[in-house]
Order: structure tokens, then C-alpha cells, then sequence
């Protein structure tokens, strides 16, 4: 691991180009800034063997770009595109998105919106359900996000006109883009053909040829619990199988991610959690500014208030199962039959136990039970927070507490603080770090023409979470 051998002084460039190359998988001249290509260029080497021996990714860099090619161990859908806005891309974007590359990777040097939108609408054809019609204002909104996407990364850039002149009225505004080639085929690089596969779950997991051949079971569980630190906010213990439980209780093992990263793992008896205090290796930053950052940690505190109340215990439920095949079966049945080789179709079980990894003597793990809290006890809370507070949220949430709940839950469950259950939440333990949350408001002095910025909440500890950004 070339992490070891760095100078101390070199160190800390080192550790920041590896977050930045984690948390965006695609690094343009451009994106996700100016200095993030220099930085990893510089780093190359030394970053292309050290994440390919502890998380079994692969880095191709260029002059131009540099791609981490990730192995997925599961389907996530915490993750998704967002417009310039930062709304969340719908079926009808991400379609537009894949489409648009495939024009763009067929055209020349430049080309306008409308040849784009053009070439996208012709393509749009061959596919039941799906339309780009330039007189539909919400087709035009939807391309020119899934081309804002694009252009953000540096894909395509603007050499003239505006792309929203052209979404207001397609007659009268156009828009003229330069096309990076080498950014486009670095966008689209699935890690297997699709056309050879019959379900999305051949996208997933590792092949044992990437790992020790002396142990690959072993190796192959290693960097899956690797990848599981940099990929996900808490790694609960019980979540895995007896050999990652193993490894994850080892200290030397998390140091070695520490190492590569220059974060710092906060480990309990319940799982292990990476800290970002940097901000370079996470997509939600919590505590955080803004009205939902802000009353999910009240929110948080008021849970684990309680929680932790033993003179009077709330409920405990068992996690329900949820299958991934559930998913799969979802998104395999989208997937168009006359698309797939068959003579190349992988006929593989995905879900069928590895050879290596069964023990049958191996002693099943007892199942945790959490505690429960009921949704209507969620709802008066932040209905509670809304009274208290309310005058310090932005004006979308002070007339929308249904709305404003759902948003916090969601939020707390992306940081897998909590995990929603029918009737209400199940309290995971990364959530009792974010008890006795203190309230500072600040208002007008008499003195002051202006309302001074609202700040409300904090707590003791550094809380910065350890997600992954959306950027993959």
C-alpha cells in the first residue's frame, strides 16, 4: 500500500486526492473543479494500485480525465442525477441522459441544441413510452436538464446561445455546444456489455479472479467491507456475514482505509462509521445549514431523548427483511428482451451462495432488535419543532409540516440514522451520537436594520457524515 511509504508532508495531498476521486467517479478539467485533475494526475500511480488492492476498483486516467471504475455490491437508490436545481432526475431524464449520449458519441465537434434534441427524438422512437417532443414544454425542460448534467461535467460546453432560450421557445432560441469526446466515452463505461446480460445484478459484485488466489473468499469479504466504509455513512455489524463481521472488529483493517482517506473511523459495538470533517468525500453534510439539515437534528435529538428515557421504554421491532432480489426483479423486468445476445447472456445465478463463502458450521448471528417509534409520534414532533421554531425555516416549510416530515425522515434515513418500517421508524444506534442537540437563535437587535442570519442547533461533536457523493 503506497499510502505507507508517503512522505508525511506528502500526505495529506495524497489522502485529499483519494477522497476526490472517490467521492466523484468521473474527474474532468472542469469538474468537479479546476484543481482536481492536476491533483489526481499527479497521484496516478500510486492511487491506481493502492484502490485496486484495497477496494478492487480500477483507475484509468488520461490527459483529460480520470474514471474509477467502482464494483457495486448493491443496488442503491439514495444516489440519483440531479438538474443544475438540484432536483432529482425522473425515468424521463435519465432516458433523455443515455440518449443524448449516445448521439453525442456519434457527432462531431460541435453541435446545437436543437440537432441534439433532434437525434435524441429520432432515437426516442425505437423505445415504447418514450417521446421528445419539441412542442411539449416539459420534454424541452426535461432535455435541456439531462443536458445541464452533462455540461456540468464537462461532457458538452456551451460556445454560444442559451439552452434555456431554446427551452422558452425552440423557434426563437438555440444554443451551440462544443463536444469533449474524450468526457463522453469516459461517461458510459458499464464494466460489463449489456447486451450480454439478462438481469441488472450482473452489474454487481466482485469476480474472485481480482482477489488473492490464495484465500479469494477472504479477499473478496476484505474489500467488501472496504468499500462498504467509503460507500455508506455507518456499517452496522450486523448487516454483514460472519467473515466481514470479522474483519470490520479489527483495527488494523479500518486503519487501512483511514490511511488511504484522512478520515477518521468512529468505531461502536454496533458498526463503524468514516468522519468527514473535510467535506470532500461526502454528498450530505450533517449537522448542515438549511431548514431540513436543520430539524432533522432537532428532530434526531428529540428521538433519542426518547429512546434513552428508561423510566419509560418505547417499543423494539426486529429489521424486516427486504430482499434485493425485490429490485432486481423491478428493473429486470424493464429490461427490453429483444436487447440481449442470448449466445452471450450470462446464465449465472447471481444469488446463488459462493462455493467459498458457505460455512455450514459457521453459528448464526443472533438478530438485534431497535427501537420503535410510531409515525404519529414523528408528526406532533416536528409539528412540535414547526410551533417552537417555525418563524426561523424557509417560507416553502412553515405551511408544509407533512411535506417538511417526509423530508427529514428521508434525510435521516439516507445518513441510515433510521429506517422506515410500516407504521413508523426503527432508531438505528449511529443516531444516539446526535443526542443533546442545543438551540442557538439569533434575531434583530434594535440596533440592526436587517435580521441577521438563523442559526439554530449544534452539538458536541464533530457530526459530519461519511456518505459518498452523488457524483457516480
Amino acid at each position: 500500500m503506497h499510502a505507507r511509504s508517503i512522505d508525511s508532508l506528502a500526505l495529506d495531498s495524497y489522502q485529499r486526492a483519494a477522497r476526490v476521486v472517490l467521492a466523484n467517479h468521473l474527474i474532468t478539467r472542469t469538474y468537479p473543479d479546476r484543481i482536481a485533475l492536476p491533483l489526481i494526475r499527479r497521484w496516478a500511480t500510486e492511487l491506481r494500485e493502492d484502490l485496486a488492492e484495497l477496494f478492487g476498483y480500477r483507475l484509468e486516467v488520461t490527459e483529460t480525465t480520470a474514471r474509477l471504475f467502482p464494483v457495486l455490491d448493491r443496488l442503491e437508490s439514495g444516489r440519483p442525477a440531479r438538474t443544475t436545481g438540484d432536483r432529482v432526475f425522473d425515468r424521463r431524464r435519465y432516458a433523455y441522459l443515455a440518449l443524448a449520449l449516445a448521439a453525442l458519441g456519434r457527432a462531431g465537434d460541435q453541435i446545437t441544441l436543437s440537432e441534439l434534441a433532434d437525434q435524441v427524438a429520432a432515437y426516442t422512437e425505437r423505445v415504447d413510452g418514450l417521446e421528445l417532443a419539441s412542442d411539449k414544454a416539459a420534454d424541452r425542460d426535461a432535455f435541456v436538464d439531462a443536458i445541464g448534467w452533462l455540461a456540468a461535467r464537462g461532457a458538452v460546453t456551451l460556445a454560444d446561445g442559451d439552452a434555456g432560450g431554446w427551452a422558452s421557445d425552440p423557434e426563437a432560441g438555440e444554443a451551440l455546444y462544443d463536444i469533449d469526446r474524450s468526457v463522453v466515452f469516459a461517461l458510459f463505461r458499464p464494466p460489463r456489455a449489456l447486451q450480454h446480460l439478462n438481469s441488472v445484478a450482473g452489474l454487481l459484485g466482485e469476480e474472485a479472479g481480482g482477489a488473492d488466489t490464495r484465500s479469494p473468499a477472504l479477499a473478496l469479504a476484505a474489500r467488501k467491507v472496504r468499500r462498504a466504509l467509503v460507500e455508506q455513512p455507518v456499517v452496522y455489524a450486523d448487516e454483514l456475514e460472519g467473515a466481514e463481521r470479522e474483519l470490520l472488529a479489527q483495527e488494523k483493517f479500518v486503519t487501512e482505509v483511514e490511511l488511504l482517506t484522512g478520515l477518521r473511523a468512529e468505531r461502536r459495538a454496533e458498526g463503524v462509521a468514516l468522519i468527514d470533517s473535510s467535506g470532500r468525500l461526502t454528498d450530505v453534510r450533517f449537522p448542515g445549514t438549511g431548514t431540513l439539515a436543520q430539524v432533522a437534528l432537532l428532530l434526531a435529538g428529540e428521538i433519542a431523548d426518547l429512546v434513552l428515557d428508561l423510566d419509560n421504554p418505547v417499543a423494539r421491532r426486529v429489521r424486516p427483511e427486504r430482499p434485493l432480489t425485490d429490485l432486481v426483479e423491478q428493473l429486470d423486468s424493464a429490461i427490453p428482451s429483444g436487447t440481449v445476445f442470448t449466445p452471450l447472456a450470462d446464465p449465472l445465478d447471481f444469488f446463488a451462495p459462493h462455493e467459498d463463502s458457505a460455512d455450514d458450521d459457521a453459528e448464526e448471528p443472533e438478530i438485534p432488535d431497535f427501537p420503535f417509534i410510531e409515525s404519529s409520534w414523528i408528526r406532533d414532533t416536528v409539528q412540535m419543532l414547526t410551533g417552537r421554531y417555525g418563524n426561523t425555516f424557509a417560507a416553502q416549510w412553515q405551511a408544509d409540516v407533512p411535506g417538511l416530515t417526509a423530508e427529514v425522515v428521508s434525510l435521516l434515513e439516507k445518513l441510515r440514522l433510521v429506517e422506515l418500517v410500516d407504521g413508523g421508524l426503527l432508531i438505528l444506534p449511529a443516531l444516539a451520537r446526535y443526542r443533546g442537540a442545543i438551540v442557538t437563535i439569533r434575531t434583530r437587535a434594535e440596533t440592526e436594520l436587517f435580521v441577521s442570519p438563523t442559526e439554530i442547533g449544534g452539538v458536541a461533536e464533530d457530526a459530519s457524515s461519511a456518505e459518498k457523493g452523488s457524483g457516480n
